[in-house]
């Protein structure tokens, strides 16, 4: 089993806890993580007709068999079983005694925030990150990366990424997507599904989307916050010194695994990247991703933008807060340009409190020009965890 980052923020939780409730996309290793963690533990899916039966007639019956709490696998098919571990859990007053997980957030979290508000520590996992992955072995080739993608089960399985992605969309259109939207015409939400992928790393027009697709405003906002409650997309949010601006200007869109995009987009070859005009994008949505994923994974809040002002100078992604911001700018060439350096002299000069400067890129030397650092692609590591 691949060791997930995510594991020391669970057993440290875990101690200071009564409960631990694990959310994150289907197949991002969930349930092997809770298992592998707490083996001690009896594990329970409700997805099993039989636990969600007796779970659902005689919640304190079903309680009364793990006295000592358990892992509880999909804990959205027994919502009403979080008023009685919350009653449990105050009699027993006991750290981690229960670790709940689910897929669905929509459905799971509204109850787990009513029953457990205070008493549960609420942890992100996302599908593995660069390091989580390859750890100090380079994939093929970042077309090879991009392609493959991240889930889990396509690497631990050595799963055709192309087929594995196909299954993937079908169920997850079919049974998170239909349950929670009510879609009758599936076929439409797939080309919104095609067309998000065409727009990733790219700021978002969700007119110019409904337009495409033939649905209105607000059908797209509101599938646009499921596939962001899936953890299928994230929106990044503009800097602005104002938070009122960064609130209401136009975010980027960015799938959180470059496989799913790829498949998206009909590229069921590693080689088929070589030349693609959203290249560029994949490779930015790769590197947003990580920044994601590596500050989820270690419990911190993402706080992560982009930067664009009035003139067209951009900067890919900042994190901090307003006392200390850090930049990095994100290109999928192999041979620096001058032009790379542009966007960060631009925010350096309207930010004073700008920190550390980098710039991501397809090559192989990490080094240094100026203030600018130089990172290439196998050596994002963990940047981006302060």
């Amino acid at each position: 089993m691949i060791k997930r980052h995510l594991e020391k923020k669970l057993r440290q939780w875990a101690g200071q806890y009564p409960v631990v409730t694990v959310t994150g996309p289907r197949q991002s290793g969930k349930t092997t993580l809770c298992k592998a963690v707490f083996a001690d533990k009896p594990y329970l899916s409700l997805e099993d007709l039989d636990n969600r039966s007796f779970a659902s007639q005689d919640p304190r019956g079903f309680l009364s068999e793990i006295p000592d709490g358990a892992v509880l696998d999909e804990i959205q098919y027994a919502p009403q079983l979080l008023s009685y571990i919350q009653t449990l859990v105050d009699e027993q007053n006991q750290p981690g005694m229960f670790i709940l997980t689910g897929s669905r957030q929509f459905e799971m979290m509204e109850p787990v925030a009513q029953s457990l508000a205070g008493r549960t520590a609420v942890a992100r996992l996302l599908p593995f990150s660069y390091a989580e992955l390859y750890g100090k072995e380079k994939p093929a080739s970042v077309n090879h990366m991009l392609y493959a993608g991240f889930y889990p089960r396509i690497h631990d399985q050595q799963l055709n990424p192309t087929e594995a992605l196909s299954f993937y969309t079908s169920t997850y259109v079919e049974r998170d997507v239909r349950q929670l939207l009510a879609v009758s015409d599936l076929d439409r939400f797939e080309t919104f599904l095609q067309l998000c992928a065409g727009r990733t790393g790219q700021l978002l027009n969700m007119h110019s989307l409904g337009g495409e697709c033939g649905v209105s405003h607000n059908t797209i906002k509101s599938w646009l916050s499921v596939l962001q409650a899936s953890g299928i997309i994230r929106l990044l949010r503009p800097w602005h010194a104002n938070i009122g601006k960064r609130l209401v200007k136009s975010p980027k869109l960015y799938f959180l695994d470059t496989g799913l995009a790829c498949f998206l987009l009909g590229i069921h070859k590693p080689e088929h990247l070589t030349g693609h005009p959203l290249r560029g994008e994949l490779f930015e949505t790769f590197a947003v991703a990580e920044a994601i994923k590596q500050r989820v994974h270690a419990g911190l809040d993402e706080r992560l933008w982009f930067y664009r002002d009035s003139n067209g100078n951009e900067v890919d992604l900042l994190a901090g807060n307003e006392a200390a911001l850090s930049a990095w700018e994100i290109k999928s060439a192999m041979t620096v340009s001058s032009d790379f350096f542009k966007g960060l002299t631009v925010l350096a000069k309207n930010i004073p409190a700008l920190g550390s400067k980098s710039i991501i890129y397809c090559g192989d030397r990490k080094t240094k020009r100026n203030d600018v650092t130089l990172i290439p692609w196998h050596a994002i590591g963990k940047i981006f965890i302060p």
